[in-house]
């Protein structure tokens, strides 16, 4: 298993839900980040005292930022814009039309091995982006998400040139039970990102599946080879493989009050 400081509980090819029911999957469309939040917390409390079955959270939301538990003031947008503070792992991140979003509300089998959710999370978008034609796409030892290199060529020449990120994680989990999950960049601006330091790092850039790939991949495109590999990767049939390319500083090791550096 790539990038874990120990192998993981349970053997790669078994379920790391604890229920083997399908997963019920919701499409919502667009949906304001505080409704969607409030939602994950009343289904996730269902979960726990199992109420409901395991619950995938489909959506896109209006533009906004959110803060999570690492974020620095220096990260903090400098257009003026607001920022809403939220109980997740993580830096600061934007979201916006056009960009994939996923909440996986689920029980995690005993004992809970949060390294190895957040792998399969990784693993679930990095088969989904290279299916769709990124098929350079991997992960950056130190750092999570999924990433492009600065060796692979994006098909469009406004796309970033430094290694960047396609995709971002932040999740939190409470007596077993997960929120917040993933973001997939496929048709959204990258105008906001330009605001603030991203997941807390600033030696490094953001991208899109439409700006790799040279054409428009939607919402919609990307989302039945995601809702695929998610299943597959939490129950085992797709197994955690090494895809790490480089390895950078931890962005949650960073020295406080550092000046905000430009973006490129």
């Amino acid at each position: 298993m790539s990038n874990a400081p120990r192998a993981p509980f349970f053997p790669a090819d078994r379920s790391i839900r604890a229920s083997d029911r399908p997963l019920d999957i919701r499409r919502l469309g667009v949906v304001e980040y505080e409704q969607a939040w409030e939602l994950q917390a009343r289904l996730a409390a269902q979960r726990a005292a199992d109420e409901i079955d395991d619950t995938v959270l489909v959506l896109e939301h209006p533009n906004v930022y959110t803060a999570g538990k690492r974020t620095l003031e220096s990260d903090l947008p400098d257009n003026g814009l607001p920022v809403i503070t939220v109980d997740r792992g993580g830096s600061i991140t934007w979201h916006g039309v056009g960009q994939l979003v996923v909440y996986p509300i689920l029980k995690l089998a005993e004992p809970v091995d949060v390294v190895d959710y957040v792998r399969r999370l990784e693993e679930s978008i990095i088969q989904t982006v290279r299916q769709l034609g990124v098929v350079d796409a991997g992960r950056v030892d130190g750092r999570s998400g999924v990433w492009v290199p600065a060796t692979a060529r994006a098909a469009d020449p406004a796309a970033p040139e430094r290694d960047r990120k396609i995709a971002a994680l932040g999740i939190r989990i409470t007596r077993g039970v997960t929120m917040h999950g993933l973001a997939l960049n496929c048709t959204n601006t990258l105008e906001y990102y330009e605001h603030i330091i991203a997941c807390g790092i600033d030696d490094a850039d953001v991208t899109t599946l439409s700006l790799e790939l040279g054409r428009e991949v939607t919402t919609e495109e990307a989302e039945g080879p995601l809702m695929t590999a998610l299943d597959e990767a939490l129950s085992g049939r797709l197994t955690v493989a090494d895809h790490t390319f480089a390895s950078a500083p931890d962005p949650a090791k960073r020295i406080t009050g550092r000046r905000r550096s430009q973006q490129g």
